[in-house]
């Protein structure tokens, strides 16, 4: 998939290699447009980017995606200078903007690629995922909501999505977007690194 040689509203690469000091995370919570968006507004972000992430077929173009066929989730690729901001910072964007208790969808976007998916790096990375979602889900069952229904699994390989995804939402700035404030606050604590 050609992809483009800027971000469009950070000006840097969408690809690598990525400078020393950086790390890499990706995060499914719905619509890739919407979360594109919250990542790139967090201080520290380098650098993101919107593709497929979790399925079985290579290179997927956007309508096989939709078919459901390839297993894979609209995903968003972040880049973050570690020193400016750690992973539980982009943690807390991706619980508190959509709604990781509803399955295989969110709103009326229903399908395998609109699930709750963190994509995970390394050890380090799992490790700070699941001790997040579980300091969520008592915020959320203190608040009377659902089980969190969020994979967390080894990150595969990353497909990009078409030039025209790629910051969507700062190109089309009237354009459709899922997500919103999920109603319970996220409890930053000891798992940030």
């Amino acid at each position: 998939m050609p992809v483009p040689r800027e971000h469009y509203v950070l000006h840097t690469p969408l690809q690598g290699p990525w400078p020393n000091g950086t790390a890499m995370a990706v995060f499914a919570m719905g619509c890739f447009w919407g979360t594109e968006k919250f990542m790139w507004k967090v201080p520290g972000v380098y650098s993101t980017f919107v593709g497929y992430a979790g399925g079985s077929t290579p290179n997927p173009s956007y309508e096989e995606v939709c078919s459901q066929w390839t297993g894979h989730a609209e995903a968003a690729g972040v880049v973050y200078w570690k020193d400016k901001v750690d992973y539980d910072a982009l943690l807390k964007v991706f619980w508190e903007n959509h709604d990781p208790t509803q399955w295989m969808g969110q709103g009326g976007d229903i399908g395998t690629q609109y699930r709750s998916s963190l994509f995970v790096a390394d050890a380090e990375q799992e490790r700070i995922a699941t001790e997040s979602r579980e300091r969520y889900q008592k915020a959320l069952s203190a608040g009377g909501f659902g089980e969190i229904v969020t994979e967390i699994v080894p990150a595969g390989p990353f497909y990009y999505a078409e030039d025209y995804h790629q910051q969507y939402l700062a190109k089309n700035p009237y354009g459709y977007c899922n997500h919103g404030f999920c109603q319970v606050g996220y409890p930053e604590g000891a798992s940030a690194t």
